[in-house]
């Protein structure tokens, strides 16, 4: 497997997302959009992926913010 095969996933390195960046779910295809934000846990609009607090996970799947996907 090449390096470049999970080059979109996020991995927990802040530096390789802009604030206004929307990233995927790679379990259950949920898009977290920082415009939006996020109802289930309370996270208001304007909210960058990398400024969630550490308990979060997806909304629909519970799946770790490790293992969101950047989208271009």
């Amino acid at each position: 497997m090449s390096d470049h095969f999970f080059a979109g996933t996020y991995g927990g390195d802040n530096s390789k997302i802009a604030p206004s960046a929307r990233l995927e779910c790679k379990i259950c295809w949920h898009v977290y959009d920082p415009a939006v934000g996020d109802d289930f846990w309370q996270i208001p609009p304007g909210t960058a992926f990398a400024d969630l607090p550490d308990h979060w996970s997806c909304p629909n799947c519970d799946g770790r913010r490790e293992d969101f996907m950047v989208m271009s």
